[in-house]
C-alpha cells in the first residue's frame, strides 16, 4: 500500500536514506571550496589589514592586540578603561573608522595576550588562528576516533570555524581545552582538571564542570582544576598587579549593560536569553526563561553523570548543556558544538543510528568503521 504524502515527508527526514556517504562528503567539499575562496577574496581585497567594510581583519582580536599593547607598555590596568583600551584600538589603524572592541575578560586572559603585540597585527592574528585552530583540529579529531583522518574535511568546514576565523577570536582555544579535558576524563584526572581550570579565562563556559564532575565522583579532576585555577589567580595578580583587578571588578558592569542593553546585538547570540529579547520579551522573561532551561540542562547533566557504568557521554553532554545555560554565548562559540556532534557521530559508527539521527557517512565505503569489539 502507498505511503500517504505526510508519511512519506516523515520517512524522508527521519531515515535521510538520500543522503549518503558520497553526496555528503561532496557537500563537505562544496561548503569548504565556497569557504576558502570567500575567506581569500576577503583578504585579496583588504588593504593595509582593513576588510572591504572597513573594518580591521580578525575583528575581535584588535581588542586583544590594543590589550597586549597596553599590557606591555606597563599599564595592563589600562585595558579596563573604555577610553584608554579603545585610543589604542584606534592607534593600531589611525583614521581608520573602527568600532570598539570590548574586552571584558579577566586579567588571566590578559596573560595569554600579552605577547600578541610582539608581532605585527596581521602576522599576529595569523599565529594566533592557525595555533589554536591546530589544536581545534587535533581535540575534536579524537573524538572521532579511527575514522578522524578520514572526516578532516567536515572538521575545517564546519561553519562555526569560519564565523571564529571571521572574528579572530579564541574559540578554537575555549574548544581544545574543554575538549581535551572531556577526553581526559576518564583515564587522566589531573590533566582533565588542568584543562578545565584554564577555562578561568571564560569562567561562563565553565558554570557546569564543577557540577558534572562533583556528580560523577571526579575528584582528582575537581582539586587539579581548582589548584589550576588558583595558580593563574595567582599569577595575575603576581604579573599585572592587584590594581588590573580592581580595575576589572570595577568594569564589570559594562559586560551586564552588553548583554542587557543589546550593545553586542542579540542576532549576534546563540543563548536563551538572547533569543528570547529577538522575540521582543523583557529582560525579567529573558532572565527567566534562561535560569528555567539553565535548571533543567544542570539537572540533567547531574542524571547522566550519576549513571553507571559510564559511556563517556557526560562530557559531550556538558558542552551541549552549557548552551543551555550561559546567557552571554556568540556565534564563534558554537565552535565549541564540533565535540558533542562528533561524539554522536563515533558513536552512532559503532552502535549504529536511531531515527532522525541519520548519519552523512552511513552508506560511505570511503570511511572505515571501526570494529565493534
Amino acid at each position: 500500500m502507498a505511503q500517504n504524502p505526510q508519511s512519506q515527508t516523515l520517512a524522508f527526514l527521519r531515515d535521510a536514506a538520500w543522503l549518503d556517504g558520497s553526496r555528503a562528503v561532496n557537500y563537505c567539499r562544496i561548503l569548504a571550496a565556497i569557504t576558502f575562496v570567500a575567506i581569500l577574496s576577503w583578504i585579496a581585497l583588504s588593504r593595509n589589514g582593513l576588510d572591504p567594510s572597513g573594518k580591521p581583519l580578525g575583528t575581535d582580536f584588535l581588542s586583544f592586540w590594543a590589550a597586549s599593547k597596553l599590557a606591555l607598555s606597563g599599564r595592563p590596568e589600562a585595558v579596563y578603561n573604555v577610553a584608554a583600551h579603545f585610543a589604542e584600538q584606534r592607534s593600531t589603524f589611525a583614521g581608520a573608522p573602527i568600532r570598539y572592541s570590548a574586552f571584558f575578560y579577566p586579567p588571566v586572559y590578559l596573560l595569554l595576550c600579552m605577547p600578541l603585540a610582539m608581532l605585527p597585527y596581521l602576522a599576529s592574528v595569523s599565529l594566533w588562528l592557525a595555533a589554536t585552530g591546530y589544536a581545534y583540529w587535533r581535540v575534536v579529531r579524537e573524538f572521532l576516533g579511527e575514522i578522524g583522518t578520514a572526516l578532516w574535511l567536515p572538521i575545517l568546514a564546519f561553519p562555526a570555524v569560519v564565523s571564529n576565523i571571521g572574528h579572530g577570536q579564541n574559540a578554537f582555544l575555549t574548544t581544545a581545552l574543554m575538549g581535551g579535558g572531556v577526553l581526559a576524563m576518564r583515564k587522566h584526572q589531573v590533566l582533565a582538571g588542568i584543562c578545565f581550570g584554564a577555562l578561568i579565562f571564560k569562567p561562563h563556559l565553565g558554570i557546569l564542570i564543577p557540577v558534572m564532575l562533583i556528580a560523577s565522583g571526579r575528584w582528582k579532576a575537581v582539586f587539579a582544576a581548582a589548584c589550576t585555577a588558583c595558580t593563574l589567580l595567582a599569577a595575575s595578580v603576581a604579573v599585572l598587579g592587584s590594581e588590573t583587578w580592581r580595575a576589572f571588578l570595577h568594569a564589570l558592569p559594562l559586560a551586564r549593560q552588553a548583554l542587557e542593553q543589546e550593545m553586542v546585538g542579540s542576532a549576534k547570540m546563540e543563548s536563551v536569553f538572547a533569543a528570547i529579547r529577538l522575540w521582543h520579551g523583557d529582560l525579567v522573561t529573558a532572565y527567566a526563561l534562561q535560569g528555567i532551561a539553565g535548571a533543567a540542562a544542570c539537572v540533567l547533566l547531574v542524571m547522566l553523570a550519576r549513571r553507571e557504568p559510564k559511556n563517556g557521554a557526560e562530557g559531550p553532554a556538558l558542552i551541549a548543556a552549557t548552551f543551555l545555560t550561559s546567557p552571554f554565548l556568540l556565534d564563534y562559540d558554537l565552535t565549541l558544538l564540533a565535540i558533542p556532534l562528533a561524539w554522536v557521530f563515533s558513536q552512532a559508527q559503532r552502535a549504529g543510528f536511531l531515527s532522525w539521527q541519520a548519519s552523512p557517512f552511513r552508506h560511505s565505503r570511503e570511511v572505515p568503521r571501526p570494529s565493534s569489539d
